[in-house]
């Protein structure tokens, strides 16, 4: 079996690699946009049977690519925008071409990967996006899989990076002082999960799941966690969120590029939902929120 993984150079195509070392009959293919990250899957330690270079807007490369697959797992998408890569571009026009580009191979099976709060009638324009995304894969009459996911830690995500440096000072600055309630989960966890609905075509064949951490908590006491465990201390200053939104507003105003006030309003966004539907849907076991915290901040790799 021939599974294609599209942005397999992020932390999540990573963990994907990695976790499929250990699965048995499988061929991955790692498709990413350029050169440069092509040789990052090369330099990683995985198990990516081949490297493609794909584009988006190019038709042939995707056929290359998913030609022979029974499945892809689509990853591609952005949270801060950038001049080359807009919510609409990178989440919707990705996703419409992976789709057209599945139907053309006949793939048996797509696994989107989203976002916990995706809805497509939103006034947020990443949670706007991400529900376009999904309903072009519901109405594409492919086999589909959607997994929504939280707040990422583990090892090379951008939240385990944020907690690094939030522990690494004996002040952390949050925004509203960390009060906004997350959910976050391993990494591993969704690296697991698509892999498995990717392999069977019948697992949670047609479902739409909230693929969260079992553990709801305030970011602060998550940071607070974190320094425990590593034997440190750390005090919680706030960064008022009302004074950063109007900043932002600004910059967004003169045409500015980055950080907005939907990515805002998405990293400080409250999740508490039920973990275990989407966990025995998958077949999986979640990871604790302590052995999380530790792959996230290193101490894994210090023992």
């Amino acid at each position: 079996m021939k599974i294609v993984i599209t942005g397999a150079n992020g932390a999540v195509g990573q963990a994907i690699l990695r976790s499929g070392s250990r699965t048995t009959g499988v061929q991955f293919a790692a498709a990413v946009r350029s050169e440069r990250a092509a040789e990052q899957v090369r330099s990683q330690a995985g198990n990516a049977d081949d490297v493609v270079q794909i584009s988006y807007d190019d038709p042939a490369s995707l056929d290359a690519a998913f030609h022979g697959a029974s499945a892809v797992i689509h990853l591609a998408g952005v949270l801060i925008e950038s001049r080359d890569s807009s919510y609409e571009k990178s989440n919707v026009a990705s996703t419409r071409s992976v789709v057209e580009a599945a139907r053309r191979n006949a793939v048996q099976k797509i696994v989107l990967v989203s976002a916990t709060g995706a809805d497509e009638t939103s006034s947020n324009r990443f949670y706007r996006t991400k529900g376009e995304a999904e309903a072009l894969v519901r109405k594409s009459g492919l086999n589909f899989t959607i997994l929504r996911a939280p707040l990422l830690l583990g090892p090379g995500t951008a939240g385990a990076a944020a907690l690094a440096r939030n522990v690494s000072e004996p002040k952390a600055r949050l925004i509203g002082g960390g009060r906004n309630v997350q959910q976050p989960l391993h990494v591993n966890n969704l690296a697991d999960a698509a892999i498995f609905a990717a392999a069977n075509p019948s697992l949670a064949k047609s479902l739409t799941l909230d693929l969260v951490g079992p553990v709801s908590l305030p970011e602060r006491e998550l940071v607070e966690r974190a320094a425990r465990l590593l034997g440190r201390q750390v005090r919680i200053g706030s960064i008022p969120k009302a004074f950063l939104s109007m900043m932002l507003a600004i910059r967004e105003f003169t045409g500015s590029k980055g950080f907005s006030r939907d990515a805002l309003e998405v990293i400080t966004a409250e999740t508490r939902l039920d973990p275990l539907p989407a966990a025995k849907a998958l077949g999986i076991e979640l990871t604790g929120i302590d052995e999380t915290i530790r792959d996230s901040v290193g101490l894994r790799k210090m023992k």
